[in-house]
């Protein structure tokens, strides 16, 4: 085995780095280098990517780093992050939902599976009764009425599980049910998601700092992006792209429009602000389901079928990323989806209900962007 002799120096070049033509790059230390080192023999170094390099350098030092000294710490040191966020654990013990208050049937499963969902996979969009219409618009008003008011915390300093909480009691004083708790296991009460997440962002021990977006998102089913603090300008043109792009869809809609058509009024509206379309998550059908049929893409040129009725209500939530890449990646939580470049995300969603031909309600609100 080849042995390696260190000069006495307090800089110790990466060598891959070097090899690479990137000049200027040296470990931290001792412990960094001898962690970075691979062991070979015959005189064959084994080469690895820069990548690689980086990704056991991040290792080392979050590992060295321990809970923080109020006892927060990351969950997933291991996991290579595509932006600067990370989740800051521990998550706070499931929030409790009052017995009179009638639970959905994954609520009552250990792996939050809606079974009533499966049964009706396959199934044509419903068209709602006069009765289900009425108690849609109560559902979408309330959650309109929650969301504003979780909005209206929205601030540097407060964490996103104390807006979980928030959330969560105002869902309950109206004797309802928080529908993203235990819905496929998640668990909270409703998602945010900041910067870099796209969706599905679970609340906990970060605090929002100036200059960060939130995403604020349950069943109705709507959300919004909004601004922390004052934010730069490619953020506050993300959200007003993003809204832009969600009211350019309601406005396509009428009975007998191709649901695979709101892709073709959003799509080319991001792309004329230097944004990316989303296309692993779709707006879908809500009723006393939380996804039903129809299937909702928002990017151009997809192969989504059926027509819009009256008497159907369904969803319509284009995420708009900063820049061209609209891929996402998952965090080792199983639901926080982020961009894989790191870069900003946006989301926007309302809820549109058909009563009678040619209108459409939908239950919206727009915050103000400086």
């Amino acid at each position: 085995m080849q042995q390696v002799r260190l000069r006495q120096s307090t800089r110790l070049p990466i060598p891959t780095r070097s090899r690479l033509g990137i000049r200027g790059s040296f470990f931290c230390g001792q412990e960094c280098f001898k962690a970075n080192w691979v062991p070979h023999s015959r005189s064959l170094i084994i080469e690895e990517t820069y990548q690689t390099r980086q990704k056991t350098h991040k290792i080392v030092h979050d590992l060295a780093r321990g809970p923080a000294p109020d006892g927060t710490f990351n969950p997933f040191p291991n996991y290579t992050y595509s932006g600067t966020l990370r989740p800051v654990y521990p998550i706070s013990p499931k929030r409790q939902v009052p017995d009179h208050i009638p639970q959905p049937d994954y609520a009552e499963r250990d792996d939050g599976v809606p079974i009533s969902e499966m049964r009706a996979l396959g199934h044509p969009p419903r068209i709602l009764s006069p009765d289900e219409i009425e108690k849609m618009r109560t559902a979408c008003r309330m959650g309109r009425e929650v969301l504003d008011l979780a909005a209206s915390h929205v601030r540097p300093g407060i964490t996103t599980d104390e807006l979980d909480a928030i959330v969560h009691q105002a869902i309950i004083d109206q004797n309802a049910y928080p529908s993203p708790l235990g819905y496929r296991k998640f668990p909270k009460s409703f998602c945010t998601s900041v910067n870099e997440v796209i969706c599905h962002g679970i609340p906990d021990q970060r605090k929002l700092r100036d200059g960060d977006i939130i995403n604020l998102g349950f069943h109705s089913d709507l959300n919004a992006t909004y601004p922390v603090g004052t934010v730069d300008e490619d953020s506050a043109k993300l959200i007003r792209t993003t809204r832009e792009c969600l009211d350019a869809a309601i406005r396509m809609c009428k009975p007998g429009a191709l649901f695979r058509d709101i892709g073709k009024a959003i799509e080319p509206i991001a792309k004329a602000n230097n944004c990316a379309v989303v296309r692993t998550y779709t707006g879908h059908g809500i009723n006393n389901l939380f996804h039903p049929a129809p299937n909702i893409p928002h990017y151009a040129k997809n192969k989504a079928v059926g027509t819009m009725k009256p008497g159907m209500c369904f969803t319509i939530e284009p995420m708009i990323n900063l820049g061209t890449n609209w891929d996402t990646q998952h965090w080792d939580d199983s639901w926080t989806a982020t961009t894989i470049d790191g870069k900003r995300s946006a989301q926007f969603e309302e809820t549109l209900l058909y009563v009678t031909l040619p209108l459409a309600q939908s239950f919206r609100s727009s915050p103000t962007i400086a």
